[in-house]
């Protein structure tokens, strides 16, 4: 089959990558951070967030979901985020804070929402404004 992604590839980058290199994503993201600190990481709508960029905002989420909800090192946080830079953003703090994220679906329904959060054992939630109202009738039904 081929590979037609291949021709977006930066001159020189990686087609392949040797997983067994590395024990977790944050590995292969560590690395793409010392080595290209200043190349785009992802870039959505015309804006560009640089693996430095990336690495910065991801730090201070870290510290913001250890320090402002205390959450410790396993617990589980949903992740309700379409296609945007603030989910990698969410994704790696929440990695870099030995958390385990737990991806939703922002177009699930109350009810598919509710059994994820449940049969996942979900602590916290990250989720968009634009979503927001899936998470409030979830709520709702909780209480």
């Amino acid at each position: 089959m081929e590979k037609i992604w291949f021709q977006n590839y930066p001159e020189g980058a990686e087609k392949y990558l040797d997983t067994s290199k590395y024990e977790s994503i944050l590995d292969i993201f560590n690395k793409a951070i010392r080595e290209h600190p200043d190349r785009p990481a992802y870039i959505n709508m015309g804006q560009v967030l640089t693996f430095r960029k990336l690495e910065e905002r991801s730090r201070a989420f870290a510290a913001y979901l250890q320090n402002e909800f205390k959450l410790k090192r396993g617990d589980r946080v949903a992740l309700m985020m379409p296609n945007l830079l603030q989910y990698p953003i969410a994704l790696f703090g929440i990695l870099r804070a030995g958390l385990i994220v737990v991806n939703v679906n922002p177009l699930y329904t109350p009810r598919e929402l509710e059994h994820q959060l449940q049969d996942s054992g979900a602590v916290a939630i990250v989720v968009v404004s634009n979503f927001a109202s899936t998470l409030e009738k979830v709520v709702l039904i909780r209480m």
